[in-house]
């Protein structure tokens, strides 16, 4: 197969948000440099744009080494939020700032290898994704209880939800630029990102791969503590919609169902075998609360959707998006040469601290 020529090369940002990885950066920015590298070496038609390092009112000395980055390496962009503001509005704080036609969001922690976004983008190839996130084919943390616990409540969520990709949601991923920025500007305080994207895009595939949190598995430290963890879920939760608010008024009208037929029935019953009633009045007082309970559940299901959808739109849900995918063709073409795209393989050394 000939050489693959495009007019103007496809061009990527990296979006890394940043609390504790002083001890990683460096590395980190060698990796992506090196995927660089290979691809230039294989005429892919990518190229890197930026590295943008968003200092997240880091606990170590991570923002003066991001600055120090920058000053050294004309790729890296340095960001700093002006307090903790956690990972999701990290990301999303660079995603707005970038400017690639695909971003890659990752981890600072050398968890999420940047060698890999070969395999997110060949799914683009053969899928026409919009959005691809990293799967890790095994235990990220080995800790049980965050594991298990991390798994669990995705899949609550994607059942109450209907959200068939929240169990996909990661970190690590390949986004399409033009929906990543137009998710990032239409979150809210409250908003989960994954949840926005999906909003723009029903393009959304998997990779499985090799990921672990060598961090968390040697020192049992994490680059966030648990109260972030646990608001990073109450987000989740917030954006996931209104089917939780649905199935809650479904409930109210089987509630008030029932107890219409119970009643009729204690009608009959009582103009019928009226001997059959032992103790009146107490069968049709519980009739009477399940009754005006189920409506009222029904009412307030009605209200708090209604609530919802007014929040959905407060927030920039759209009514529609255009996209453009033309340069999908390029893709197509370079991971159908299996030559090219094994050069792009190769490891090129780097240097870890």
């Amino acid at each position: 197969m000939g050489k693959i020529v495009i007019a103007t090369p496809i061009s990527v940002s990296f979006v890394v948000p940043v609390y504790s990885g002083q001890k990683y950066l460096r590395s980190l920015v060698a990796e992506i440099e090196s995927l660089g590298a290979q691809w230039s070496a294989s005429n892919a038609p990518f190229e890197i744009r930026e590295i943008c390092l968003v200092d997240d009112n880091a606990i170590d000395g991570s923002g003066e080494l991001i600055d120090t980055l920058a000053a050294e390496n004309p790729l890296v962009r340095a960001f700093h939020l002006s307090r903790n503001f956690g990972q999701h509005p990290a990301t999303i704080a660079g995603i707005i700032r970038s400017s690639g036609d695909w971003i890659v969001t990752l981890d600072e922690d050398l968890q999420h290898p940047p060698s890999s976004v070969n395999e997110l983008f060949r799914m683009v190839a053969e899928r026409g994704s919009d959005i691809v996130y990293a799967n890790a084919e095994s235990a990220v943390h080995q800790s049980l209880i965050r594991d298990l616990g991390s798994r669990g409540y995705k899949a609550f969520v994607e059942r109450a939800s209907g959200n068939p990709n929240i169990r996909m949601f990661n970190s690590f991923r390949l986004l399409r630029g033009e929906i990543a920025r137009a998710a990032a500007a239409a979150c809210g305080h409250d908003t989960y990102f994954d949840m926005a994207l999906s909003w723009f895009t029903q393009r959304v595939d998997i990779v499985s791969m090799r990921l672990k949190d060598e961090r968390f598995i040697q020192g049992k430290v994490s680059g966030y503590r648990f109260s972030k963890l646990v608001s990073h879920a109450r987000r989740m939760i917030m954006s996931a919609g209104a089917k939780p608010l649905r199935l809650a008024g479904f409930f109210g009208v089987l509630f008030s169902a029932a107890a219409l037929v119970g009643g009729a029935a204690l009608v009959l019953v009582h103009f019928i075998f009226p001997a059959a009633v032992e103790a009146k009045g107490w069968t049709s007082l519980i009739l009477a609360i399940v009754l005006f309970g189920g409506l009222t559940m029904m009412l307030i299901a009605v209200v708090l959707e209604f609530l919802s959808v007014l929040v959905l739109r407060a927030h920039g849900k759209p009514l529609f998006f255009l996209i453009d995918r033309s340069s999908d063709e390029a893709i197509e073409r370079y991971f159908s040469n299996p030559e090219k795209v094994a050069k792009a393989q190769v490891r090129l050394p780097t240097q870890r601290v």
